[in-house]
């Protein structure tokens, strides 16, 4: 029971190291590897959760560890990819004075993956679907866009105002009251499952068609399609 109590713990902070080798490769402007990282911290933290439950060895520290691996993981590591980013891109004339600080702005990505992070633990509602933006899907978003698309944001210095309006609304995301489904499934059946069924597949052909960027389309789907069935059945499913 000794040995067995720690291997979630290990797994999370597996997740963990992954984000910290995630944020060096993208303060190196090496954002595919970043991604693959971030992508490897993913795995871990889906297996940390399950691991504990299979073990029946949950437990309050693990629970605080999970949250702080995910903050570097989906929260420090993107946010980095953004500075990365904003420190290579043309600015606007107007902005152009501005170049040395404008890139630190990319960390209040990290600030509200963390208030995401403690909302979630906090918030009972969140044990079927989410509310809110998961900070994966964030992470993944960031991650594929920067990898999939960087000639394209590097092309006009117009971009990097873009830029910034989209961290704040990932920002606003993370801790919005928007309910979001979660890819859990009780029964494999289409009633009840439609929604999942729908974007599952719909993702899948995103990805083959557009390759990598086809995973940020995916996320942006993904909280368009949450927002369309939250408003339909006017409140989220019950956490």
């Amino acid at each position: 029971m000794g040995i067995k109590k720690h291997i979630p713990n290990t797994i999370t902070c597996c997740n963990l190291i992954s984000g910290c080798i995630a944020t060096v490769f993208a303060l190196n402007g090496q954002f595919a590897m970043a991604l693959l990282w971030i992508v490897t911290g993913a795995v871990f933290d889906f297996f940390d959760g399950m691991t504990a439950r299979l073990l029946h060895v949950s437990s309050p520290i693990g629970k605080e560890l999970d949250s702080l691996a995910d903050d570097v993981t989906f929260g420090v590591a993107p946010s980095a990819m953004v500075f990365y980013e904003l420190s290579a891109m043309d600015y606007p004339t107007v902005m152009e004075p501005l170049r040395p600080y404008i890139p630190y702005f990319a960390f209040i990505m990290a600030a509200f993956s963390a208030l995401r992070l403690a909302k979630f633990n906090l918030d009972e509602r969140q044990t079927t679907s989410f509310i809110g933006l998961p900070t994966p899907a964030n992470a993944l978003f960031w991650g594929s866009l920067l990898v999939g698309a960087n000639q394209w944001l590097e092309s006009s210095p117009n971009n990097a105002p873009l830029i910034m309006i989209m961290v704040l609304l990932s920002c606003y995301l993370l801790v919005s009251e928007i309910p979001m489904f979660a890819l859990k499934f009780k029964q494999w059946g289409w009633k009840g499952n439609e929604v999942k069924y729908i974007f599952v597949a719909t993702a899948a052909a995103l990805i083959i068609l557009l390759g990598v960027k086809g995973i940020a389309v995916v996320i942006a789907w993904y909280v368009l399609l949450s927002a369309f069935v939250g408003r339909k059945s006017g409140s989220a499913d019950p956490e």
